[in-house]
């Protein structure tokens, strides 16, 4: 299922993650997700996909990155199946995992980046509920190799 949405997707991924091209075959999908399942049990990175309840299909994926648990401080990234955008899954399912981070993990501040250029992330966001904390400015190289402007985001505990 998660092979299958990266390899569907890729057109639309590979701009901004460098993780989807070339598409992964099946045996290093199984390993990436072995991977996250290993990181997962040992509280480093919390991945989670987002089914749709009606159809039981995968529309993206998420997860709560670099877990920081001195801090209390967790990096939200996200993805969608092409076939899906629009919805307002990812949306749905990011607000959701930002506040089980925020109530239920007692973080402190749950934040993202992305690429200034990628509009429909960063809209995402905002929707979200992400405030924009600031943009740094040729702050890191994209996935062409060229230095990009990232916009950086926060949701922190009221």
């Amino acid at each position: 299922m998660f092979n299958a949405a990266i390899v569907e997707s890729c057109e639309q991924l590979k701009p901004w993650l460098g993780w989807v091209y070339p598409p992964p075959s099946l045996a290093e999908s199984e390993a990436s997700c072995r991977r996250a399942y290993a990181r997962f049990l040992l509280n480093e990175d919390l991945m989670a996909f987002f089914i749709d309840k009606a159809s039981g299909a995968l529309v993206g994926g998420s997860g709560l990155h670099h877990a920081d648990w001195q801090l209390r401080q967790f990096e939200v990234g996200y993805w969608g199946h092409s076939r899906f955008l629009g919805k307002g899954f990812i949306t749905e399912g990011v607000a959701a995992l930002t506040e089980y981070a925020l109530q239920q993990l007692g973080a402190n501040r749950v934040f993202l980046t992305t690429d200034e250029l990628n509009m429909a992330s960063w809209r995402l966001a905002e929707r979200a509920g992400f405030q924009l904390e600031g943009t740094l400015r040729n702050d890191r190289l994209n996935v062409q190799g060229e230095l990009r402007h990232t916009r950086v985001y926060s949701r922190v505990r009221p």
